[in-house]
Parts: C-alpha cells; sequence; structure tokens
C-alpha cells in the first residue's frame, strides 16, 4: 500500500467519535487500559499517537497462583511419597465381585502433575500478557481497538452459550440425580456437573488468553518471525496444559472423594456435553462469518481477505477462537479425561488396582513431557530451550519492553526488512514445521521412556508389563502415522492439494469433484492404522490379561490413554493456529507494513497444516476411546454376548450407521441458513453505507450487526444436533434395550469415524488448494501465466474452499463427539438398563 493510501484510510478522528460509532459498536471496548482523547493523522513511517495506553497486568494476581500451585503440586508430591511407604488402604466402591483398594500414590502423583501443568499455565499467561500490544507503534491503537472488539465478540458469544446451557446442565442433573444407581452420595450427577463446569473453565482460559495474545502476536511480527511464533505457541501452551492440568485434577478429585469408577461416567457426560455444544455451536458461528465473508468479500466485490471494508471480518475473527480454540479445547478435553475413564473403568476389572493406577501415572507423566516438549518449540535452534526464560522471563526488564523500542528506526527497519526480508523465505514453512515437530517428537519420544518406566514398574515384567507397554506405544505411533497422513493429504506440498489446485484452472465444480475424492481416499490410511492398532492392542491385551474374556480391550484404552498423553503439546500446535489468524487479520485490517503480514501468514499456512492434522488426531483418538468406552458400557449393561446376526443388533447397527449423516445435516444446513443471513447483511451495508465498498476515508462497516447474526444463529441451530446426540441413545437403550444399543453404537463409530475423515480431509485440501495459488506456485501449463489472488483458478478454489470451510470446521470435527458422546452416555445409563432389563 502506498504512502497516499495509508493518509487516505487513517483520517483524522477523535477517541470519543470512535467509541461511540455505530460501526464499530457503540460500546467501549472493555480492558484494563486506560483511554486518551485525541488520535493525531497518522502517517507511515511515523508512530501514531496512542488512543490507548498499554494495558497493564495485574501481577500480583498472578504470582499469586503462581505460588499455590507450586505449593499444591509440592503437597501432592510429598503426598505421593509417604502413601507409596505408609500403605494405608483406601477400598473401592465400584465393585463388589471385585474389591480392590485405591491406588492413592498414583493418584497424589497424578494431582501433582496436573498442579504443575496449572503453574506453568499461569506462568504462561504472566509471559503472554507481559509483551507489548504496541499502542505506541504505527497504528498501534488501530491494532489493539480491533483486538478488543474481537474479545469484546468472543465475551458475547461464551456468555450467552453459558447461559443455554446452564439451563440444559441443571436439567440433566436433576434427571441423573433421579435415576442415580451409584449409591454412594449420589455420585454420578454430582461427576457430572464437576465434569461440566471444568470443561467450561478451560474453554473460558482459552478464549481468554488467546483474544489477548493475538494483537501481541502482531506486534511480535514487527520484530521477527521467531518472536512472534514465541507470543502465539506460548498462548497455545496455555490452552493445552489448561485442558490437561484441570482435567485430571478434576477427574482424580472426583475418583478420591467418591471411590467410584462407575460414577466417573457422569464427569465424562459433563465434558462431553460442553464439548458437544462448544463445537457445534462454535462451528456454525465461525463458518457462517467465514462463509459470508469469503463469498461476498472476495468473490463478488474482489477485496481481499480480512479487508475491514468487509461488515463480516470481525465476525469471522471472532469465530476462529470460539471454534477452533474454545471447541477444539472442549472436545479434545471430553477424549482426555474419557480414555482415563475407560482405561481405568477396564483395567479395575482385569488387574485391580494397577489396572487403575496405570492411566493416571501415564497421563501424569504425559502432562511433564508436555512441558517439556512445548519448551522445544523455537524457529531459532539456539533459543529452543525455554524453561529457565520461562522462570525469569516475567522479571527481566528488557522482555516486557522488547517490542517498544523507538518507532521511527521500527518503521525504517521494516522497510529494510521488506526489501530483504530475512526471515520470510521459502524455507520459513520447512523451518516452522520443524520447530513445532521437534516439540511433538521430543515430548512422545520422552513419554515413551516414561511409559516404559512406569508400566515396567507397576506390571510383572515377564507377562505383562512388554504386552501393556506395546499397546502405549501402538497409540502414540498411530497418533503420529495419523496426523502425517493427514498432513499428506492437505499440505499443498504434496500431489493430493496441489491437483485440486490445478482443477481450478477448468472452473468450480472440477475442483469440487477433486476435493471430494481427495477426501475419500484420504480414509484409507486412518482406517488402516486404526485397524492394525485395534488389532494388536486386542491381542496383546489378551496375552496380559492371561486371555480373560474381554482383556484385550484394556490394551486399546491404553493406546487411547498413549495417543492423548502429551495432549498438552499437541493441542498448543492447534490452538496457535486462531492465534496467528487473528494476528494476520489484525495487521491487515490495521495496514500494518507487509513484512508483519508475511510473517504472520506464515504462522497462519503452519496453523493450517497444524489444524488438519490435529483434527486427524482428534478423530482418531475419538475412536480409540470410544471403542473402550463401548467396552465399558457393554460389562456394565451385562451384555454377555453379541451376535450380528441378531435383529436388535442389525437394526441398530444400520440406525447407528444413518445418524452421523443426520447429525452432518443439521449442522451444514445450520451453517448455510446462517451464512445466508449475513451474505444478505454484507450486500445489505455495502448497498446502503455510502463509500464503503470503495473504502471512502471515516466510512466504517457496521461489525457488530454480523456478529450479533453469527451469536444468536448458532446458539438456535446447535439445540436439534444437540438434543439428537443425547435422545437417540436413551430412546433406543429404553425401547430396544441393551444389544440394539450397542449395535447403535457399533454403527455410528463406523459411519461416523469415515465421515468425518472425509470431511476434514476434503475441507483441508480445499482450503490449501487455495493458499497454493495464493502463493504464486501454481502456472496455468497452456498460457505460462502465474494464478494468483483474483484469478480465475483462485476463485474457483475459493468457491471450494467455501464449501470445505463447514466440513472441516463444523461437522467434522463435531462427529468425533457425537461417537463419544453417545458411548459415554449409553455407560452412564448401563446401571439402570441392567436393573430393569438385567443381563443379555
Amino acid at each position: 500500500m502506498s504512502e497516499n493510501d495509508h493518509q487516505e484510510m487513517e483520517t483524522t478522528r477523535t477517541s470519543s467519535e470512535r467509541r461511540t460509532s455505530p460501526q464499530l459498536g457503540g460500546n467501549a471496548p472493555t480492558d484494563d487500559a486506560e483511554h486518551t482523547i485525541d488520535l493525531h493523522e497518522q502517517t507511515p513511517g511515523v508512530a501514531d499517537e496512542p488512543q490507548f495506553q498499554e494495558p497493564k497486568v495485574k501481577s500480583i494476581i498472578f504470582y499469586i497462583f503462581i505460588g499455590l500451585f507450586l505449593v499444591l503440586a509440592f503437597g501432592c508430591t510429598i503426598a505421593a511419597f509417604v502413601s507409596t511407604f505408609l500403605q494405608f488402604p483406601v477400598p473401592d466402591q465400584t465393585w463388589k465381585n471385585t474389591a480392590f483398594d485405591l491406588p492413592m500414590e498414583s493418584l497424589f502423583t497424578s494431582m501433582a502433575s496436573g498442579f504443575l501443568a496449572l503453574f506453568v499455565v499461569v506462568f504462561l499467561s504472566l509471559r503472554v500478557l507481559s509483551f507489548k500490544v504496541g499502542t505506541y507503534e504505527f497504528n498501534g491503537s488501530k491494532c489493539y481497538e480491533i483486538s478488543q472488539y474481537i474479545a469484546d465478540g468472543a465475551r458475547a458469544f461464551l456468555v450467552r452459550e453459558f447461559q443455554v446451557l446452564t439451563v440444559f446442565i441443571v436439567v440433566v442433573a436433576g434427571i441423573l440425580f433421579a435415576v442415580d444407581q451409584s449409591g454412594y452420595f449420589v455420585a454420578t450427577p454430582v461427576c457430572f456437573l464437576v465434569g461440566a463446569v471444568t470443561s467450561s473453565i478451560t474453554s473460558i482460559i482459552g478464549m481468554y488468553i488467546a483474544t489477548r495474545a493475538n494483537v501481541r502476536t502482531t506486534n511480535a511480527a514487527r520484530t521477527s518471525l521467531n518472536q512472534a511464533l514465541k507470543v502465539a505457541f506460548s498462548a497455545g501452551t496455555v490452552m493445552g496444559l489448561s485442558v490437561v492440568g484441570l482435567g485430571l485434577v478434576m477427574l482424580t478429585l472426583c475418583y478420591m472423594i467418591f471411590r467410584n469408577l462407575s460414577a466417573l461416567a457422569g464427569f465424562g457426560f459433563g465434558a462431553s456435553s460442553i464439548a458437544l455444544f462448544a463445537r457445534v455451536g462454535g462451528g456454525i458461528y465461525t463458518k457462517a462469518a467465514d462463509v459470508g465473508a469469503d463469498l461476498v468479500g472476495k468473490v463478488e466485490s474482489n477485496i481481499p481477505e480480512d479487508d475491514p471494508r468487509n461488515p463480516a471480518v470481525i465476525a469471522d475473527n471472532v469465530g476462529d477462537n470460539v471454534g477452533d480454540v474454545a471447541g477444539m479445547g472442549a472436545d479434545l478435553f471430553e477424549s482426555y479425561v474419557g480414555s482415563i475413564i475407560a482405561a481405568a473403568t477396564l483395567g479395575s476389572q482385569f488387574f485391580g488396582s494397577v489396572g487403575v493406577a496405570a492411566p493416571f501415572y501415564l497421563s501424569a507423566s504425559g502432562i511433564l513431557c508436555s512441558i517439556i516438549g512445548s519448551s522445544l518449540v523455537s524457529v531459532n535452534s539456539s533459543s529452543a530451550w525455554w524453561p529457565l526464560n520461562y522462570l525469569v522471563a516475567p522479571f527481566r526488564r528488557h522482555d516486557r519492553t522488547h517490542t517498544t523500542h523507538d518507532t521511527t528506526h521500527d518503521m525504517e527497519q521494516s522497510q529494510m526488512d521488506e526489501e530483504h526480508a530475512p526471515d520470510v523465505n521459502p524455507a520459513t514453512q520447512s523451518s516452522l514445521l520443524m520447530a513445532i515437530r521437534r516439540g511433538i517428537f521430543g515430548a512422545a519420544l520422552l513419554n515413551i521412556l516414561l511409559g516404559a518406566l512406569i508400566l515396567f514398574l507397576l506390571f510383572d515384567p515377564l507377562t505383562q508389563a512388554w504386552a501393556i507397554f506395546l499397546c502405549f506405544l501402538i497409540g502414540i505411533a498411530s497418533g503420529v502415522l495419523i496426523g502425517l497422513a493427514t498432513e499428506y493429504c492437505t499440505s499443498f506440498a504434496y500431489r493430493p492439494t496441489k491437483s485440486i489446485a490445478e482443477s481450478g484452472l477448468t472452473g468450480a465444480a472440477p475442483v469440487i469433484i477433486k476435493g471430494l475424492s481427495v477426501g475419500m481416499l484420504s480414509t484409507v490410511a486412518p482406517v488402516v492404522i486404526i485397524v492394525l492398532s485395534i488389532i494388536f492392542s486386542v491381542l496383546l491385551g489378551d496375552f496380559a490379561s492371561g486371555g480373560k474374556s474381554g482383556g484385550g480391550i484394556y490394551g486399546i484404552a491404553i493406546a487411547a490413554v498413549g495417543m492423548l498423553s502429551t495432549l498438552g503439546v499437541t493441542l498448543a500446535t492447534d490452538a496457535y493456529g486462531p492465534i496467528a489468524d487473528n494476528a494476520g487479520g489484525i495487521a491487515e485490517m490495521s495496514h500494518l507494513p507487509p513484512l508483519v503480514r508475511e510473517r504472520t501468514d506464515a504462522l497462519d499456512a503452519l496453523g493450517n497444516t497444524t489444524a488438519a492434522t490435529g483434527k486427524g488426531f482428534a478423530i482418531g483418538s475419538a475412536i480409540l476411546t470410544a471403542l473402550a468406552l463401548l467396552q465399558a458400557f457393554s460389562t456394565e449393561a451385562g451384555i454377555t454376548s453379541v451376535s450380528l446376526l441378531e435383529k436388535d443388533v442389525m437394526s441398530g447397527l444400520i440406525f447407528g450407521a444413518c445418524l452421523p449423516y443426520i447429525f452432518s445435516a443439521l449442522t451444514m444446513t445450520a451453517v448455510g441458513d446462517a451464512a445466508m443471513s449475513i451474505i444478505v447483511e454484507v450486500r445489505r451495508q455495502f448497498k446502503e453505507i455510502d463509500g464503503l465498498l470503495e473504502g471512502r476515508p471515516g466510512v466504517k462497516a457496521d461489525h457488530t450487526k454480523c456478529v450479533d447474526i453469527s451469536t444468536k444463529s448458532s446458539l438456535k441451530k446447535m439445540i436439534l444436533p444437540g438434543l439428537l446426540s443425547i435422545i437417540a441413545p436413551v430412546l433406543i437403550g429404553f425401547a430396544g434395550r441393551q444389544k440394539m444399543l450397542a449395535g447403535l453404537l457399533g454403527g455410528s463409530l463406523s459411519s461416523g469415524f469415515l465421515l468425518a475423515v472425509t470431511m476434514a480431509n476434503a475441507g483441508g485440501a480445499w482450503d490449501n488448494a487455495k493458499k497454493y495459488i495464493e502463493s504464486g506456485a501454481l502456472v496455468d501449463k497452456e498460457t505460462g501465466e502465474v494464478q494468483r489472488k483474483g484469478s480465475a483458478a483462485h476463485k474457483s478454489c475459493v468457491v471450494g474452499d467455501t464449501v470445505g470451510d463447514p466440513f472441516k470446521d463444523t461437522s467434522g470435527p463435531a462427529l468425533n463427539i457425537l461417537i463419544k458422546l453417545m458411548t459415554i452416555i449409553a455407560l452412564v445409563i448401563a446401571p439402570v438398563l441392567k436393573q430393569i432389563y438385567g443381563e443379555q
């Protein structure tokens, strides 16, 4: 953008005019900052007079929690050592025929590890908030103002969503109270409430830090790519470690208080309920805004992405946080606690106390490995070991002010960087990907070593330990392999996505056809990986249990725990993506120098790859977790044998296979309806607000209208898919009895798995095909013309990307939760079904 363009866009406007402008929402953005009155004319190369002061971090609150969690972690560690030597018995209340004592040392160890994770969460939150937002930099006040509107929109959505969910949670808790069969202080409904509240808290933490890290990532990108990665990934790590830390602490507390593994199904049910509505509601929100913004903005009006003239652009950025931070966090929180519940429930039947202790120990060690792995993520290998920096960064003045140097010098340096671009080059993506992989693989390798040590100390080395360790290893390996297979199908570095981009040369229809075929073929590798994992895990589990009936499923449960044990770092790689995406949007809307946007785009492109990998990881973990929960349900419900030839089982299978298609249809329809409302509103504003489309100085879009439409539509449309997921297993269970419900779960698991992979990978491939063209890598072989933004091939791929948005970010990911939620509900009602119908 030229200097004249900047001067036209950055006109003089008083603070009061901006803060009461209906186009910006009327209400002042909320934060700790105090605001000044005057906003002088901004000129490129000269820092603008700040409209806002730098927000001040209330460090004392963070230090209090840092001290608290550190003391709790130390206290639980001492308790673990004491319980190891004293061996005081605390009997489990779950099974009458299988009596054993609670493995107190493993429970205290889990709590110590969880509190350590929360200690790091608070420390990293303080670290992120200690970075400057850059209000004294060029256009810094505009960056901060935009970030506040994104934060306000995200907060408004969460408040309305939790208002709806509160009613649902209270009603369900009342029903569970009425039918509770746990017989120990109504444990199931209480655990349900704790699980729902814990999942909600993790969503709030993730949303809070993400909406504050975005503008700090933008400002850090003025300095270097590595600095921006540090800010964004630190914020993502806050989300990842809060999920595993809070999840493990609260799940362990529930077990220690109620001493009833069956009641922990209530915890999983609460987590699943929040996950479903967060994933579906967030997915509808983000994709309605995204589709509306892209179709009217890119295709119809030919304006670039994240252009401030587009009324839906703020809603689009809000949706990134709602769907990909809160939604993904709740999804994997559910898988994480579900895998532990399933493994502990099955382990108690075949191995007693040590079978319960194993998943808690492995999850605790996974947290330690995740903390270490996250410290290895850095583009600059010399700074790849961060733990000491984490401890001292908040106290270092230069770390807290590193982005607030002389503005004129900074802009001069930016102009030099634009010419030379030393850290944005063809090797950028490979170096960023290597930085992320260093953290993931480092955590996985260390986790393998600790897992082997734990399992060989718990189980008999000759007959059990090696078999269970191989199950654990299979889980870790299958998670990595599914991620790599997903990356191959969705990254534009490989042939499948390139072929979709080439199809764009002949129109939008070939793009859609090619994308669907890529998505369908992409199911082969995950299916082979999961099937092999199931076969070998069951064989190893059978061997370890001494051939006991159903003992092989414990191997699957341990594989699921292994896959999710380093969730702290794998979720961080996924959660950082929307933060980088927001940072790029803020840079674009604030007209920052091109180099800043190039750096944020590099982070965003990597975020798309890690997001696609994360979706594959979430699908794989959902299948293993659901299989383990299905076996736990069969045991709890008194199912002794199942034959596919039985009419009840076959009927349940067919109906279950249909459910994911009904569910996907409802969520896709919801996105389409909400997107139509957004499109109508954007077109209206372009038509009625004179000078908006032309970019006339002083003319602003009414962003809050689109935010309000997305919020209302998503909350209204998420109810029906949510009710379907809850009512179907309850109805089939009580009307068709246990075997028909088992068939329903098996059918939905198989068809939901394939449909989820197809949707997630097709959507990811369409998205990256568009980005492949935008990178200028596609050349028309007939004309020799390089295809870029605005070309016919690009517009065709934008259509494909628009179709793929609800595929990969709404319907596909929500199917994971559908599968897990129905199995966890079946597990909750299993004792009631057994009491009514007896064993089958």
